[in-house]
């Protein structure tokens, strides 16, 4: 019997590739946009599930979704530590946006996909976080010692007020 392809998403489609996965999942409602959305985390980094492009069925459905994890900034990040994260690794991409330091991955089923597609996106998004947490454990104390500034060492799942999560453990930032 052939895989049933996925042409649209719905937050309850989500839940369930997420929780299949191993992933707590909880709904999330954004006071601003009045949309719901799925939080979730991975390494003691919490991240959301946001909707993307809505379909005109009026069913709730959508046809993309974005993986989003927040971290916040306390004092300087050099851009060169997220230009070299991003000129080495594929799929998701590291932006710098003071306070706060956002990694995104952007999911589709435009045109048709696999159940196992969605699920193989999310184990990147996995990897992909993983190895964010070990490239800052790693880059972030070889950085020079003036205007340092430390993250602090407990992860916090964030608020849809200030969307900030640091990293489990302490962190140096310049």
């Amino acid at each position: 019997m052939p895989e049933t392809i996925l042409t649209k998403l719905t937050l309850a489609d989500l839940r369930e590739v997420l929780q299949l996965a191993g992933y707590r999942v909880e709904t999330m409602t954004d006071p601003v946009a009045s949309g719901d959305y799925l939080r979730s985390a991975t390494g003691g980094l919490a991240f959301d599930v946001r909707p993307g492009n809505r379909l005109a069925a009026g069913d709730g459905s959508f046809i993309d979704a974005a993986l989003v994890a927040v971290l916040q900034v306390q004092g300087e990040l050099p851009l060169d530590l997220v230009n070299r994260w991003n000129a080495s690794r594929r799929f998701a991409r590291l932006q710098l946006s003071l306070p706060f330091l956002v990694l995104t991955l952007d999911v589709s089923v435009a045109g048709g996909v696999a159940r196992d597609h969605l699920r193989a996106q999310i184990e990147i998004w996995d990897h992909l976080v993983q190895q964010l947490i070990a490239y800052l454990r790693a880059e972030l104390p070889k950085l020079d010692g003036t205007d340092r500034a430390t993250a602090p060492p407990a992860a916090t799942n964030a608020t849809s007020a200030d969307r900030s999560v640091q990293p489990s453990a302490p962190a140096t930032m310049q």
